[in-house]
């Protein structure tokens, strides 16, 4: 437990029935009067975009200027196009409809119409940003990445196959709106695999070197909503309460690693994203228990009791009490495959590397070299090198 530590959350949030019918007189508070909506193809065949677009001139503020074309993985070329758009089409604000791509795609364009530069790159790293960017509204159409909240952006660089990391303060959105009607309709699937990679990062947030009291509450608090909600809205997707459940789970676990950080599974994540293509939930929930298991091995009595605390939040008060001690770090772990276990048999969400189709064995050493340099394993309570890496992909390859 660090002695002292920073915690900064200034984004404010608007959840619940109606929620978007208020982003009308936040734009007028922002002195927003020609904004430009960021989303995907997905979003629009669905019809949700039009549905989004009535609420909101509806409620006095219609949006003229639409890019809809973001990709599951957006890039660098993505984020030059739409700034382009942004500036001929003489925007003042932002709003990202859609998921962690069409929210870390917004992120990029603003530091790019921000700043006034064509070129994104320079800004790669941790707090390159000195300044206030445009205002920006993000809207989730997923219950997973909690961008919406959080001071990242991830863009691959398609050239170098690479994902970059973008870290500000700057970059934290001005407004999320989290309402249900957004995520209502979301198949199993994806429902499944954005609620893993919202756990994820309540977990490793939990048990990162970085971790503090209040990032804590708020991880704490995502746990208990995801292992009460995430099967039954899995299974039945039109549970309102599960759906709201999952989205405030998603928006305080992005607060809380936002402000502790991740570590080993994001770093072997990112790698395998840019590599193979996979997409970034489905790598969380594959990849989060072979990593505290590895952990754990390493026996550090710190980490142990983190993650004995964790399966109260997992499995409740009395399966808790009735586990010894020694008993409960290995038991939480085992919650968590209990977890990606159920997620299979209901919408058949892979639980090994293989399973996904979209990762060959020969690639994981590759994998295995370049996570050692993700910067997320700085924070991991545990040294990791390429051989412990290898392992940890392999493992993940082939066992659930």
């Amino acid at each position: 437990m660090t002695t002292y530590y920073e915690f900064y959350n200034p984004v404010k949030l608007l959840s619940g029935e109606m929620a978007l019918e208020q982003i009308g007189q936040e734009l007028q508070y922002l002195q927003v009067q020609q904004p430009l909506l960021i989303t995907d193809p997905g979003i629009r065949a669905s019809g949700l975009l039009e549905k989004c677009l009535r609420i909101l001139s509806l409620a006095g503020c219609p949006v003229d200027t639409i890019y809809d074309q973001t990709p599951t993985d957006s890039s660098l070329a993505v984020v030059s196009e739409i700034a382009e758009q942004y500036d001929r089409e003489q925007c003042d604000g932002l709003i990202a409809l859609g998921g962690g791509s069409v929210m870390d795609t917004a992120k990029g364009v603003n530091i790019l119409v921000s700043e006034g530069v064509s070129d994104l790159l320079q800004f790669a790293g941790a707090h390159v940003l000195k300044r206030p960017l445009k205002p920006l509204i993000a809207v989730p159409t997923t219950a997973g990445t909690g961008s919406e909240v959080t001071a990242v952006a991830v863009i691959r660089d398609e050239e170098r196959r690479q994902k970059l990391a973008f870290v500000s303060q700057f970059l934290l959105p001005h407004l999320a709106v989290l309402d249900l009607r957004t995520t209502l309709k979301l198949p199993p699937q994806i429902t499944a695999a954005t609620g893993m990679d919202a756990l994820t990062h309540a977990v490793e947030a939990f048990t990162c070197l970085a971790k503090n009291p209040m990032s804590d509450a708020y991880a704490t608090a995502a746990i208990g909503l995801i292992g009460n909600h995430l099967t039954s809205t899995v299974k039945k997707s039109s549970d309102k309460a599960g759906r709201m459940a999952l989205a405030n789970a998603a928006a305080m676990s992005g607060i809380a690693f936002s402000n502790s950080m991740v570590g080993m599974v994001h770093a072997l994540g990112h790698v395998l994203g840019a590599h193979c293509h996979l997409p970034h939930g489905q790598a969380m929930s594959i990849l989060l228990p072979h990593v505290l298991h590895y952990n754990m091995n390493k026996g550090q009595k710190n980490y142990e009791a983190s993650l004995s605390e964790l399966l109260v939040y997992l499995k409740g008060a009395e399966h808790f009490a009735a586990v010894s001690p020694e008993q409960r770090p290995a038991q939480t772990i085992d919650a968590i495959r209990e977890l990606k276990n159920q997620l299979y048999e209901l919408c058949r969400l892979p639980r090994t590397l293989s399973e996904t189709g979209k990762v060959k064995k020969d690639q994981l050493q590759d994998i295995a070299r370049e996570a050692v340099y993700e910067p997320s394993t700085i924070y991991n309570p545990v040294e990791m090198d390429v051989e412990d890496a290898l392992r940890i992909l392999q493992q993940a390859f082939d066992d659930h």
